[in-house]
């Protein structure tokens, strides 16, 4: 399993952030790779955030070197608010065009978990979700960056062939939860298996591994993991 953390893509924040969760996922008998990345203010952005991303999920496949195995099955990644994005973004990098950051992927990634996640960006550009941080994010506006908002955008990825579960409290005041039912609703539409969970919870409930929020995430893992046996192909 692969933690991707939030923050907004800032580099004030890092993978501490779900130290707890991946503690408590290794207790529960997960293989675990808290994984960081280069944010914005430390030469993240667009394309480095993506690239190391990319970079650090395909190098699972050289880690079982040392082992003398393959990476353990299924590989899901759980990210958490600009982390969710990075986390959905990923799962779908098999179908990023040609000369996209992260494109051609080596490891092929079974499921994502989003957990209060920034999927659409443009509208999260549009009304200001984190300030100015999409627009950080990749460079620009919507009009003035429409390529880099399609490649990174979850929302406009769809589909991918990638079970996702979507997990959001409704009393989120950071991450608005329709950026979850939105993206839901366009996977699913696009013929996606992807489910939404919608808790009590405020954004910080989700990564609090005593929460009955992150219990009901813990409790979709089963079930997410056989819906990977059954995904899309290519």
């Amino acid at each position: 399993m692969v933690l991707l953390h939030g923050g907004f893509w800032s580099a004030e924040y890092g993978l501490d952030l779900m130290a707890g969760l991946a503690t408590d996922l290794v207790g529960r008998g997960w293989t675990v790779w808290n994984l960081e990345y280069r944010r914005i203010g430390d030469g993240g952005g667009w394309p480095a955030t993506f690239t190391d991303v990319a970079a650090g999920i395909d190098h699972l496949l050289d880690l079982p070197a040392r082992t003398g195995g393959s990476p353990r099955r299924p590989i899901v990644l759980v990210g958490h608010s600009a982390g969710g994005h990075l986390a959905v973004w990923a799962a779908g990098r098999h179908r990023l065009p040609a000369g996209a950051p992260g494109a051609r992927p080596r490891v092929r990634v079974d499921a994502a978990i989003s957990l209060a996640g920034v999927l659409d960006l443009e509208a999260a550009a549009r009304e200001g979700v984190g300030g100015s941080s999409v627009q950080r994010l990749l460079g620009g506006t919507p009009t003035s960056q429409p390529r880099r908002y399609a490649v990174a955008s979850p929302t406009e990825r769809v589909p991918i062939g990638v079970p996702v579960c979507c997990v959001h409290g409704r009393a989120d005041l950071v991450v608005p939860i329709e950026q979850s039912r939105r993206y839901v609703r366009a996977a699913t539409a696009a013929g996606d298996h992807a489910t939404l969970v919608e808790t009590a919870g405020d954004h910080f409930a989700l990564i609090d591994p005593s929460s009955p929020a992150w219990r009901s995430t813990v409790d979709h893992l089963p079930g997410l993991g056989a819906s990977a046996r059954h995904r899309s192909p290519d």
